[in-house]
């Protein structure tokens, strides 16, 4: 079936579940809300800067805490895995997931067209309407943002462009420099596989030869490379947790998040590594933060070295930050990640909001 055609099919089966809102302005302020004992269950489009994007926003109480994540990829949508990684988060937090403009529902509804790029200061605005539509619709002053890998290079310039909106932020795998991490990430994966005998990948990561690169397979090669020695020094994650959610797992959805992951790849990257990634420097934007500022890092990352970001986190000023290094987690999520997202959360981030 043509991408075009699974498209048409995909939208055809969405409509009649999900709360599609019309194009215009937002609905008024504490729409979704009517007590703070009342529980949230939606789903659907949202208008965002002119194009429909996929939110979700489950949660036990009106009254708790809103988290808005910010997910990674750019084109890894967590929505369809939230509910069994985040199941437990629901009691105590609201917690909103959003599609971003490429990636996963929101690719399915509205498709960039091939000759417009993707642009981090484009979503960084997106990122910034949807935390002002939750401000508006679920009737509150601010939200906890949580971004990780490409979430939080978004997170950190959503975070400096409109520190009002937020409590703080809470960044898990934190990119600093484009140049930096994956210069880092070559020679970690190269001194592992060196130490270990490993002349097979010795030999090929020779053969890409250090970053920066044109071709923009090389970033992918390292990256298998680089997750197959984090396997060996973290916990896998539970398997449930990758499993998507059937209202996600029809033929269609999975093709058109397929789809979304590719797009979204070439963008990032660039067919001569001249992608958004390219233009990531971090500490550009100014070290000074008007938010409180919560770094957690997986002490196994090759890709989001944590000893570059500690030397971030180091430079920076806050109303108050933390640094937070979990052992057995690399770059990919997994319980000891969550388990130290959770802590911070209770013991560091709860307290600024009384």
């Amino acid at each position: 079936m043509p991408p075009s055609l699974r498209l048409t099919v995909l939208a055809a089966l969405l409509l009649p579940l999900t709360c599609l809102h019309a194009a215009g302005p937002p609905p008024p302020a504490a729409t979704a809300c009517v007590s703070p004992a009342q529980p949230l269950r939606e789903q659907g489009y949202v208008p965002i800067n002119g194009i429909g994007q996929w939110i979700t926003i489950t949660g036990a109480a009106c009254r708790n805490p809103v988290i808005l994540f910010i997910h990674g990829g750019p084109g890894n949508a967590l929505s369809p895995y939230a509910d069994a990684i985040y199941a437990g988060w629901q009691q105590d937090y609201t917690l909103v997931q959003w599609d971003q403009r490429g990636a996963g529902m929101t690719y399915a509804q509205q498709r960039p067209s091939d000759d417009v790029p993707l642009t981090v200061a484009q979503m960084r605005d997106d990122g910034i309407a949807v935390a002002a539509y939750l401000r508006q619709h679920l009737g509150l002053d601010k939200v906890i943002l949580m971004g990780s890998s490409w979430g939080s290079i978004l997170g950190v310039h959503m975070a400096k462009a409109r520190p009002d909106l937020f409590h703080a932020y809470v960044g898990a795998a934190q990119v600093v420099n484009a140049r930096q991490n994956e210069a880092g990430m070559y020679r970690e994966v190269l001194a592992l596989a060196q130490a270990a005998g490993d002349t097979a990948t010795v030999d090929r990561l020779a053969a890409l030869g250090a970053p920066p690169w044109r071709d923009p397979r090389n970033f992918g090669i390292l990256r298998r490379f680089d997750r197959k020695y984090e396997a060996l020094a973290t916990d896998a994650p539970p398997k449930h947790w990758w499993q998507p959610a059937p209202f996600y797992a029809t033929p269609a959805a999975l093709a058109a998040a397929e789809a979304a992951d590719d797009y979204s790849y070439l963008q990032f990257i660039g067919l001569h590594g001249d992608g958004m990634f390219a233009s990531i420097d971090l500490p550009a934007l100014g070290t000074r933060f008007d938010l409180p500022v919560f770094l957690v890092m997986g002490e196994a990352d090759l890709l989001t070295s944590p000893a570059i970001a500690r030397t971030y986190f180091d430079s920076i000023t806050a109303p108050a930050k933390g640094f937070t290094v979990v052992q057995r987690a690399g770059h990919d999520p997994n319980q000891a990640m969550l388990d130290a997202q959770w802590k911070v959360l209770r013991e560091q981030v709860a307290p600024l909001l009384r």
